[in-house]
């Protein structure tokens, strides 16, 4: 009975995340939803070629849905509202990748059935960015860098973790958790000893507000060294690593 009593009928809006077979014709669907977080979803019979729901739970879709909710455990989709997908990352292997990525991140950093609506609208500004052609791998560098104090992961971008100084080079400090201005670069032998414009990128991104994103500009020298630092710190700092990044490695491999 209490089982019973848990599930309550609501509307939402959802992302989904992934999909996922379970037992022979049903699936577990990762949304996530702006009014209660992520969530688990049981659809039976999604597997079926005639089943009703089929455009509303294919990957890369968004819309409003009906379903019994529950705090705990699995919860049902009832009927959808309206959907719509982002197709532009459908089609595009590259995209497909880093948007997937992106989600992982989420689904990682965050614990499900908590509300997170800023994440929510983050999510989905930042998906129809690269939906409409908007450099892939920028966009996932900022979700990355305004993701890590998700992960308990707060790196001072503002100014030296010493002086507090704001005006001279800096360098990035894993040791000091931050960033070190040029008079204290003696203080940490083992600093990533990066470029200004790498430093440049990493600030800006840890600040930057994607509803007023129109254009960045960005070397690949840069976007190089982005990909190595941000790399370190999720490994050396986070300990996570979704397995969605090893295709984007491996992407990494066959470019010119």
């Amino acid at each position: 009975m209490n089982f019973l009593v848990k599930a309550k009928l609501a509307e939402f809006h959802g992302i989904l995340l992934y999909t996922k077979a379970y037992r022979e014709r049903d699936l577990l669907i990762k949304f996530l939803t702006r009014e209660f977080g992520k969530k688990m979803f049981l659809v039976h019979g999604a597997k079926r070629p005639k089943f009703r729901m089929r455009a509303a739970i294919l990957p890369f879709t968004y819309g409003a849905y009906f379903g019994d909710l529950k705090d705990d455990g699995l919860s049902y989709i009832n009927n959808y509202k309206s959907i719509d997908h982002f197709q532009g990352i459908t089609a595009d292997i590259t995209k497909n990748a880093y948007a997937t990525y992106i989600m992982s991140l989420i689904d990682l950093a965050f614990q499900d059935s908590i509300a997170i609506p800023k994440w929510y609208d983050q999510l989905m500004i930042g998906l129809s960015l690269i939906d409409d052609g908007f450099d892939e791998e920028i966009i996932t560098n900022i979700f990355e860098i305004q993701l890590l104090s998700a992960f308990g992961v707060e790196p001072d971008w503002v100014d030296c973790a010493i002086c507090h100084r704001r005006d001279l080079p800096f360098d990035y400090s894993e040791a000091y958790g931050g960033l070190l201005c040029q008079n204290h670069f003696d203080k940490d032998p083992y600093r990533l000893h990066l470029d200004q414009r790498t430093i440049y990128f990493l600030r800006l991104f840890s600040i930057v507000d994607l509803t007023k994103l129109k254009t960045i500009q960005m070397s690949d020298k840069t976007k190089k060294s982005l990909r190595k630092v941000i790399d370190q710190i999720y490994t050396n700092s986070v300990g996570v690593v979704p397995k969605s990044k090893r295709f984007i490695d491996q992407l990494g491999k066959f470019k010119i």
